[in-house]
């Protein structure tokens, strides 16, 4: 089960090693679709933290990313942002590209 994480811990559950977190709201249909490709693809990637955050929930973290759209992924090595990926994508576009972080 991926971790749900609120803005008082983004950057204490996402400060170190490779981390992706999903910001999504319930109401979003492609949220919907990309959290359980995110689920299956957890157990396969071991050395990934994957979290995901409400965004109506939790406003601050979204708004001091920038992040206008939902999905939207974040991609963090050792607490700094590598890679922001935004819209659905299919569990082999998100291996491929967290993959380049942890080789």
């Amino acid at each position: 089960m991926v971790k749900a994480i609120t803005d008082d811990n983004f950057t204490t559950e996402t400060g170190t090693g490779v981390t992706l977190t999903d910001f999504w709201a319930t109401w979003c249909g492609p949220c919907r679709m990309q959290s359980p490709v995110i689920e299956k693809l957890e157990p396969e990637m071991p050395d990934v933290k994957f979290t995901k955050m409400d965004v109506d929930a939790n406003p601050d973290t979204p708004k001091e990313f920038g992040i206008m759209a939902i999905p939207t992924l974040l991609v963090k090595k050792d607490g700094e942002v590598v890679e922001r990926i935004t819209g659905y994508h299919t569990g082999d576009q998100l291996s491929d590209i967290l993959k380049k972080y942890t080789a």
